[in-house]
Formats: C-alpha cells, sequence, structure tokens
C-alpha cells in the first residue's frame, strides 16, 4: 500500500547523543532501573548489559525521531531473513512518496486546478486542514480516493511489486 510520509521538523541530535551516552555510562544495575522507568515494569532477567543499553537508546531514539510504523514493522515481522526484508524494503521504497512541509501539490479536477499544501500535521486546502490526501481528494472529488493515487504521487508500476 503507497504511503506520504510528512517529514518533521528536526530534532535535537546532540540532546539525544547526549542521552545515549549517559546510558552507555550506566552499569547493569543503573540499567534495569532506567529500563523499569521507561517501560514500567522489570526488564527480563537473563538480559545482558549490551542488550539492556540497545533496547533503552533505541527507544530513546523512536521517541525523538519517530518508531517504525505499523507497514515497516509488519514488513520486519514477516521477513525470513534480513536478505528478504532488504529486498521488501526496496520494494516498499518504491511506493513511498516522501514530501516536506511547504510542498504544494497540484491536480486539475473538472477543469479546475486544486492545489494542497503540505503541513507539519497534515494538508491545507480550501482554508481547511485533513489529515491526510485521501480526506483532501474525497473533498474535492466526493468519492473516496487513494490521496496519493489522486495527487499523483503513487509509483505507476507499484501494482507488479512483489511485496
Amino acid at each position: 500500500m503507497p504511503r506520504v510520509t510528512i517529514g518533521p521538523a528536526l530534532p535535537d541530535r546532540k540532546a539525544l547523543d547526549v542521552e545515549i551516552a549517559r546510558l552507555r555510562d550506566l552499569d547493569v544495575g543503573g540499567l534495569r532501573s532506567r529500563w523499569h522507568t521507561v517501560f514500567g515494569r522489570k526488564p527480563p532477567p537473563h538480559l545482558p548489559r549490551h542488550l539492556l543499553f540497545r533496547v533503552l537508546a533505541y527507544r530513546l531514539q523512536a521517541e525523538q525521531l519517530g518508531d517504525l510504523d505499523g507497514e515497516c514493522q509488519r514488513l520486519l515481522d514477516g521477513s525470513e531473513s534480513p536478505e528478504d526484508a532488504g529486498q521488501r524494503a526496496g520494494a516498499l521504497g518504491r511506493r513511498t512518496a516522501n514530501l516536506r512541509p511547504g510542498t504544494v501539490l497540484g491536480r486539475e479536477w473538472n477543469g479546475h486546478m486544486q492545489r494542497v499544501a503540505v503541513l507539519a500535521d497534515g494538508f491545507a486546502w480550501n482554508d481547511k486542514t485533513y489529515p491526510s490526501l485521501s480526506k483532501v481528494a474525497f473533498a474535492i472529488t466526493g468519492t473516496r480516493w487513494n490521496g496519493p493515487k489522486f495527487f499523483g504521487l503513487r509509483d505507476k508500476s507499484s501494482k507488479g511489486a512483489s511485496p
């Protein structure tokens, strides 16, 4: 399924690096305490220090930079090997449009040019904000559309791509 992602404002990477460096300096007891704070439960007792550190560092990065979306998680969960995940991710990447706030999309509909502005939290059309391109396409046409397809963002060959 094609996706449109709206790039967030750039996070403060230095603060993230400092926080990860603090994690690196913690002993096993400190990492276990931090795990309990972050996840609200005790860590599995068999996890060694390096895995406690990696999971906590990942969680910090996911909170600041954004976690995997549902489609990527399903892709990884359904992959038999890292190579398979890489091939499937390549096909997924060809179907994804990456939009930055400030981008203006245009589409002619019934003889009128429709312009949609990409915002940090959605899309603006006719002085209203919509959460998705599909909602904008519905507002323009009165019928359900795949938003990225309506605005020409969907890769034409994506139907033939294997998941």
